[in-house]
């Protein structure tokens, strides 16, 4: 009933500009398919996205058949190219001059026709769908991400500035331009896009929307689009990347050998979790798998890993006897080790051990499943992350991917340079510092997300309340100075709900390399505006 019900409002949107209902469910299935069926961008700004959507094919039919006419199907119907967005209260007094003999059962028989289509559905490339019938408007066409000319930035809550700043390191610049981006060098579009540059068809002043249909690049196991309902912001510059890749001078250490028989199940097959007796994999979890049959955590191991971040004790620390932090910051005279708290850890099953790579144990290393979005935030935090799908408690969602570097590494190339350069904030792997009394520089790593990154350096920050959380997880080595950063819920999130995790940040600490940003997460429990009323 929900989907008819949003079927019947678009219809009445588009029906008082008399647009004929049968072309109208054409593009609605269509963007329905773009978007992944998330009403949320058809829907906004009195459905705005359906509308130019629905002008702009005809035009495209048009201008194939030879015609000057945008709009072919009486002359009374005929539009502007420049019509503008009425109010809802002029739309109505126009639908009520309607004939009345309108076809009810089309939204019906759209919803129907919705719920007949596979869940699974993968959005195709714009320019390779075929036939008149199935061609979207080219102001959504996407070109290759190696096209994109347009400078782009980082969201405010994302993105922090250095304290000074740092010589840009040469990367690949991932994304695509649009075809009503003001930024895009012309140089880098096709000759239909310039042609479209040329002669818009808009129905109000505003920019269109922005869509990036995979900013994965086909890396992933399912598409990650970006959407920008404003049409006004600048796409992120970075290189997407699967994995973790070390930068320069960090110390990651794989090989079998490394792997001691007792330390991995390799008399296992299948799957691990199907077996009464937990494999050897399971010890580091007190011998019981930290994964569910469905693949996500067990509740009692989730509940203890929020506890000790949230609410940690004395004994949760550790302090190093030359802390690696304190040494990248004064070598000659570092400061005494401020603490590092210890973390429950994850171990799952490798590429020695016996069983199957749809075994239980193994989640983390199969990479992304859930349908995700990027998308620009409408309170002032920048781009954001969303789920399509509801999300059930204990969910992996995605690892945190940036550049392996060291401490050193970090603080060199971010206390360099003018200070103009945005950043995103790094992640220490020192959830197991304890283990030795003292680190070399090498084996001090961090995650820098700001050149290199997967979806995750998307994901905004919000203080104690966040429905994700980031639990290491061992997979490729014992060595602990290196492991895999999960992200997972922490409770049941909704479809279309923004994914926020904190990032356990010192607002206090000024001498961090990447300055601490003003914090908008808008939490009743914000370490940052507790700061501040303190000042």
């Amino acid at each position: 009933m929900v989907k008819i019900e949003r079927v019947r409002k678009a219809f009445n949107a588009t029906r008082a500009l008399s647009l004929p209902d049968e072309e109208v469910k054409l593009v609605l299935k269509r963007l329905l398919k773009l978007f992944d069926y998330n009403w949320e961008p058809i829907e906004a700004e009195d459905y705005r996205a359906l509308i130019e959507a629905y002008f702009e094919l005809k035009e495209d039919k048009a201008k194939d058949d030879g015609e000057n006419a945008v709009v072919e199907h009486d002359e009374s119907s005929r539009l502007p190219k420049q019509l503008p967005l009425q109010g809802p209260e002029d739309r109505a007094g126009e639908s009520s001059r309607l004939p009345k003999q309108l076809p009810l059962q089309d939204p019906e028989d759209l919803a129907g026709e919705y719920s007949r289509l596979p869940k699974q559905l993968r959005l195709q490339d714009l320019e390779d769908q075929a036939g008149e019938s199935s061609r979207l408007p080219k102001r959504l066409c996407l070109q290759d991400p190696e096209d994109q000319a347009s400078s782009t930035k980082r969201s405010p809550s994302q993105v922090l500035s250095p304290k000074e700043n740092k010589k840009p390191i040469s990367s690949l610049q991932q994304g695509v331009t649009l075809m009503n981006n003001k930024d895009s060098s012309s140089s880098g579009c096709s000759n239909s896009c310039k042609k479209i540059q040329q002669q818009p068809v808009t129905c109000d002043k505003k920019s269109s929307f922005q869509i990036i249909s995979d900013i994965t690049k086909g890396t992933e196991n399912v598409k990650i689009s970006l959407v920008d309902a404003t049409g006004k912001n600048k796409l992120p510059k970075f290189t997407y990347m699967r994995d973790n890749v070390i930068y320069q001078d960090a110390y990651v250490h794989i090989s079998l050998a490394r792997v001691a028989d007792e330390d991995c199940c390799s008399r296992c097959s299948g799957d691990c979790l199907s077996v009464p007796i937990p494999c050897a994999c399971a010890q580091e979890t007190s011998g019981e798998f930290a994964y569910t049959a469905e693949g996500q955590l067990r509740e009692e191991f989730l509940n203890a890993c929020m506890s000790m971040k949230l609410k940690p004790q004395e004994h949760h620390f550790v302090y190093c006897l030359d802390c690696p932090l304190e040494r990248s910051k004064n070598d000659y005279k570092p400061e005494k080790c401020k603490g590092h708290l210890v973390r429950k850890f994850i171990k799952e099953c490798w590429r020695k051990c016996g069983c199957k790579m749809q075994c239980g144990n193994r989640v983390v290393q199969r990479g992304i499943t859930c349908k995700l979005q990027v998308f620009w935030t409408r309170e002032g935090k920048g781009w954001g992350v969303k789920t399509l799908r509801d999300l059930p408690k204990g969910t992996f969602v995605c690892e945190y991917v940036g550049e392996i570097v060291t401490n050193t590494e970090l603080y060199e190339r971010n206390s360099k340079g003018s200070g103009d350069e945005r950043h995103t904030y790094p992640v220490t792997l020192d959830a197991d510092w304890g283990s030795e009394k003292i680190l070399k520089d090498e084996e001090a790593l961090c995650l820098d997300a700001t050149l290199c990154g997967n979806v995750a350096r998307f994901i905004n920050h919000r203080c104690f309340d966040a429905n994700l959380i980031d639990i290491p997880v061992e997979v490729e080595t014992p060595d602990r100075h290196y492991y895999h950063l999960a992200l997972f819920t922490t409770r049941e999130v909704k479809a279309s709900e923004e994914l926020t995790w904190d990032y356990g940040i010192d607002f206090n600490d000024h001498e961090h390399p990447i300055k601490a940003f003003k914090c908008s997460c808008g939490s009743k429990f914000c370490r940052d505006r507790n700061v501040r009323v303190r000042l």
